[in-house]
């Protein structure tokens, strides 16, 4: 690779018809990023802003089969990981992350869509948590995930801290329990890993267009790692993105909107951070 050459991440998901998640999402922050994006699709869905309709999990050859492509020619410095479907597709991707050496792996634990649609079958939350999550440089689960990856109730900032701790035992990482779903008027995430913790804090948006803000924002932390940066200037550089996707969301759809990957990524940490 040249000095001139991108990065290049991976992005390890399902593929969303309706442009908003997935797949899409993924590679659409990536370019906004400025890192060239590579892909290995777990399953083919049939969405839109509404309803997941319909789920094809890809056969497990054809998914060793591009990680085994990829791994040959288009090595990631940084890859993520987010809709896995089921327990053999779980397995199958931990083989192929534990191979890509010392990449920065982000897992986003994909498990139920915007729409309320699980994405994730109830059998594969255990091969989860056991094969993957010791793996992970990060994990990014929002309340309902952290719930089931920690196996207790967060209805506070505190207890997502002791959810965040519970998985730090379990052998990941770092720990980003987003709090997007925590009543009041802020929304609140807390990033905690072995060397303290940090959290944000930012006034609640009123909007409908929340389809994919896990996907981007696990992307846009990816993107950021394999950029140099630092995990918290990463998580930083992934939230401020998310935000202002949204906040510029084109209004597409009747139901969850997607987000605006239009907006530039910003290439430092923003100044107003809160620690």
């Amino acid at each position: 690779m040249s000095e001139t050459a991108p990065p290049v991440v991976l992005t390890i998901a399902g593929s969303d018809s309706g442009g908003g998640a997935g797949i899409q999402a993924d590679l659409k922050t990536f370019h906004a990023f400025g890192v060239f994006g590579t892909s290995v699709v777990t399953a083919v869905t049939a969405q839109n802003t509404r309803a997941v309709t319909a789920v094809h999990p890809v056969p497990v050859e054809m998914v060793r089969a591009q990680f085994d492509a990829l791994r040959a020619d288009l090595p990631p410095v940084a890859l993520k990981t987010g809709m896995l479907a089921t327990s053999e597709l779980v397995r199958v991707v931990a083989e192929g992350v534990a191979g890509m050496g010392e990449a920065s792996y982000v897992m986003d634990p994909v498990m139920v869509a915007s729409s309320g649609d699980r994405l994730l079958e109830a059998d594969a939350e255990s091969a989860l948590a056991e094969q993957l999550l010791p793996l992970a440089t990060l994990v990014t689960p929002n309340l309902h995930e952290a719930r089931l990856l920690a196996g207790m109730d967060i209805t506070t900032v505190e207890d997502a801290r002791a959810a965040a701790a519970r998985l730090l035992e379990r052998g990941v990482g770092a720990v980003l329990v987003k709090g997007g779903h925590l009543e009041g008027d802020e929304a609140v995430d807390v990033l905690v890993h072995a060397g303290g913790e940090r959290t944000w804090r930012r006034p609640r948006l009123a909007t409908r267009s929340t389809h994919g803000t896990g996907c981007t924002l696990s992307a846009a932390i990816t993107a950021s790692l394999a950029l140099g940066h630092d995990l918290e200037s990463a998580v930083d550089l992934g939230i401020d993105f998310v935000r202002r996707a949204m906040g510029a969301a084109p209004g597409l759809g009747a139901g969850h909107g997607p987000l605006s990957h239009f907006v530039p990524a910003r290439a430092r940490v923003p100044d107003d951070r809160e620690r």
